[in-house]
């Protein structure tokens, strides 16, 4: 059986947040999205403060057990003002949706989208997380933690 993923303007929109000054800089787990049910799921960030340290922590997303399935490992340092963080690699400040990495997820049972920052305190950032999701079934529910 094939998998039929919505067009964009079937999905919903929620926005979660990490700030290092509301947060804190020291590495840890963070939770940016609680879900209830199994929903079909497209995660990215856009960078409000660029992301610095005296250091080098690396950041990722992800679900526990998988927490860089939906963003891979990134060096936190690599993420300035305005960038898309989608992949391991951010570059760019306009990206198109479909770009190879922004992948669509199903993710079952209710596992909440976790941030990971580590190896290195974070001493200033910023980011706005944004999924965009389906429920698929009828429990299904994205919201900011």
């Amino acid at each position: 059986m094939r998998l039929t993923v919505p067009s964009v303007p079937d999905f919903r929109t929620v926005v979660g947040n990490y700030n290092v000054t509301d947060d804190g800089g020291s590495p840890g787990v963070f939770t940016i999205f609680t879900i209830t049910g199994d929903v079909l799921l497209q995660v990215f960030g856009v960078c409000n403060v660029a992301l610095t340290s005296g250091g080098v922590p690396t950041i990722r997303m992800g679900v526990s057990g998988n927490t860089a399935v939906l963003i891979a490992l990134t060096t936190a340092t690599d993420l300035i003002l305005n960038e898309i963080w989608f992949n391991a690699t951010p570059t760019a400040t306009v990206e198109q949706i479909d770009v190879t990495g922004s992948r669509t997820f199903v993710v079952a049972g209710g596992q909440d989208v976790i941030f990971t920052t580590d190896t290195a305190d974070l001493t200033a950032g910023d980011i706005d997380f944004y999924a965009l999701w389906r429920p698929l079934s009828t429990d299904g529910l994205v919201v900011a933690a």
